[in-house]
Formats: C-alpha cells, structure tokens, sequence
C-alpha cells in the first residue's frame, strides 16, 4: 500500500537525522503543500481569483460532507481505510463540478464574477451546514481538523497523495505554462495567438480544486486560500515581470512555510507551564509579515531620488 512505504521512508528520515517522525511527516507535507500552492499562486492572484480560491476552500466542507454521506450510505462510515480514500476522492469532484459550474456560468450569464462565486459560495457552506448533525452522529468526521488541519498528522496516504499532485502539475505547468499565463494575465494576446482561453481556463479551474481540496487536511480549510494569495501578492509587489513572480511567489510561500513550522516548534509562549503555537496559523502569519515587508521594499525601490 502507497501510505506503507510512505510510513517507512518517514521513519528511516526521522532515524537518520535524529528527530520524532511528527517533524519529518509536518516539514515534509509543508513543502508539498507550499510547492502547490506557490505554483498556482501567481495565477490565482493574475486572475483575480482570490475570492474564487477561497469559496473552492469553503466548498470542500461540502465535499467533505458529501464523501462522508456516501461512505455511510455504503455502510462504511466509521471505517478509516474506506473513508481515507472515498472522502478525499468526493471532494475532488465536488470542488470541480462547483469550479466548472462558476465558470459556466459566468460566461452564460451577465451577472458579475463576485457574485456567481458568491451563491456557489452559499450553497457550499449551505450544503455542508445541513449535513453536519448527521456526519456527528453517523462518522468520525472533525469539524475542527478541517478547518484548522493538522500539519503534524497527516495521514500518510495523504501525502502520497500531495507528491503525486506536485508531479502533475510540475509537468502540467512544464508542458502549459505559457498558456495558462496568456489566458491568466493577457486574454487578448492569447486570442490573438490562438491559445483557448476556455480549455486553459476550465484546466486551471481544476487545478485549482485539486490543489485545494488535496491540502485540505495538512492547512485546513481557512487557511489554504492564504498560501494562495498572501506569498503571490507579496511577490507581486517587489517583481519586475511574470517569470519573477512565478518564482518569487514559489520562494515565499515554501520559505514561509519552513520558518513558521520552525518557529511554531521552537518558540514557547510561558503560560501556564508553556504553550505552543498552532503551526497553520503561524506559517500564514509569518507569510503575511513577508507581504508587510514587501511592501516596504516595493516602496523603497519606487521611491524617487532626491539631490544632495
């Protein structure tokens, strides 16, 4: 089984350098969390997607209320093994049948972007709301885990999952990625150089839902549309062309990502005997002060020059 060896290659890491698996399984899912969302990142915020990145966020708990409704229904509601792969699978489709949809129909309608996004917004957290009771009673559904996520214990089968998806879309962007910043950044030009905007479009839209939907459980739910935005608008703010962005984007979302997991294990807050903070919590934040600090250095750099 894919999540056996996965077990094994993190306990032969943590043996050869000294260190409790916990560290070896959270750094690792950061950085097939971070190279993810910092691949994708710079496309989200080229178009205008932040909005559309956070309800495929939201429409996960849908997805996730689905997967758990149908692994009851097939009388497997309480079974890890049947749960750890028919949850995450529903919740693929549903983030892109809900994506595909926006898109649909936002180009058969006149009504604005933000508003499409905004009733499939609705109806997905609509959705998972009125299943909740029944996925408490009848699953071993964590509402809290979802949102927040746990870095530290991710399933195993997860992160093969995560590495499978890095290799996708490593070679799906190799192939594609002119076009799909010509669609993102330059409709006009890509029409005139005959690249579909509809085909690049519906691909990151499912891009999108993989990616979200996939890292679910190592972020959380509120947490996943920041490392989609924040580090791409921090890149945005200090790049000079796309191909900085790109990979300015990628540097701050994975550094980030490794120096608040470390701070999050290092520091200790002295009360009550010693709290931890939450490293979710404290990658997005250290990701937002590199935002902050972009900010400064875009101001620095465009500041005009006074005489002596």
């Amino acid at each position: 089984m894919p999540a056996a060896w996965m077990a094994d290659l993190i306990a032969a890491a943590a043996d050869a350098l000294g260190t409790e698996l916990f560290i070896v399984k959270g750094v690792l899912a950061i950085l097939l969390v971070c190279l993810l969302c910092g691949t994708v990142g710079a496309l989200v915020v080229g178009n205008r997607m932040a909005f559309f990145s956070d309800a495929m966020a939201h429409s996960a708990f849908a997805g996730v209320a689905l997967g758990s409704l149908t692994a009851i229904a097939a009388g497997a509601g309480r079974d890890p093994d049947t749960m750890g792969w028919l949850v995450p699978l529903v919740m693929v489709l549903f983030g892109a049948a809900v994506g595909a949809a926006i898109v649909y129909i936002r180009e058969r309608t006149s009504l604005a972007a933000d508003t499409v996004i905004g009733v499939f917004f609705a109806l997905s957290i609509g959705f998972g709301a009125m299943l909740f009771r029944v996925l408490q009673e009848k699953s071993t559904f964590n509402p809290e885990a979802f949102l927040f996520g746990s870095l530290l214990f991710v399933p195993e089968a997860d992160l093969v999952y995560l590495m499978v998806l890095v290799v996708v879309v490593g070679v799906l962007f190799a192939r594609r990625y002119n076009d799909l910043v010509f669609a993102s950044f330059s409709p006009s030009l890509a029409r005139t150089r005959r690249i579909s905007l509809r085909v690049n479009n519906y691909l990151f839209i499912v891009l999108l839902a993989l990616v979200v939907n996939l890292s679910i459980k190592a972020v959380g739910a509120l947490l996943i549309n920041a490392l989609l935005v924040v580090p791409a608008a921090a890149a945005a703010n200090v790049s000079r062309n796309l191909r900085q962005l790109f990979w300015l984007t990628l540097a701050v979302c994975v550094g980030s990502g490794l120096l608040g997991f470390y701070l999050s294990t290092a520091v200790t807050v002295p009360i009550g005997g010693g709290v931890k903070f939450g490293p979710s919590g404290t990658i997005v934040v250290v990701s937002v002060g590199c935002f902050f600090l972009s900010v400064l250095a875009g101001g620095l750099k465009n500041r005009p020059l006074r005489p002596a």
